[in-house]
């Protein structure tokens, strides 16, 4: 994944109210720990950040512009009332650890 990814998720959230509280970028997957208030939902934040992230980075990178499809339609999205922020972004960051 290119190098101001993160940057640009970062940008995303800020201009659409939710806080990126951590991120793991990977070469075929990117992680994302958001707070988001009661009104946001999880399909809100997934399109905005793909869609954005999408057009910024076809714009930026010519490689990418033949790609039909840069993200997947998929995602996880789960609630962390019942784990602490510190297990999260420990999954964030390494989770392949977490599930060790």
């Amino acid at each position: 994944m290119p190098p101001g990814l993160e940057k640009l998720l970062d940008e995303v959230a800020g201009d659409n109210d939710f806080q990126s509280v951590a991120r793991e970028v990977m070469p075929d997957f990117v992680h994302i720990f958001v707070r988001v208030d009661s009104t946001g939902s999880p399909a809100d934040v997934a399109a905005t950040s793909t869609g954005r992230t999408s057009t910024v980075l076809r714009a930026e990178l010519a490689r990418l512009r033949c790609r039909q499809v840069l993200w997947s339609t998929s995602y996880v999205a789960a609630p962390v009332g019942y784990v602490s922020q510190q297990t999260v972004r420990r999954y964030v960051g390494r989770p392949w650890d977490a599930l060790a």
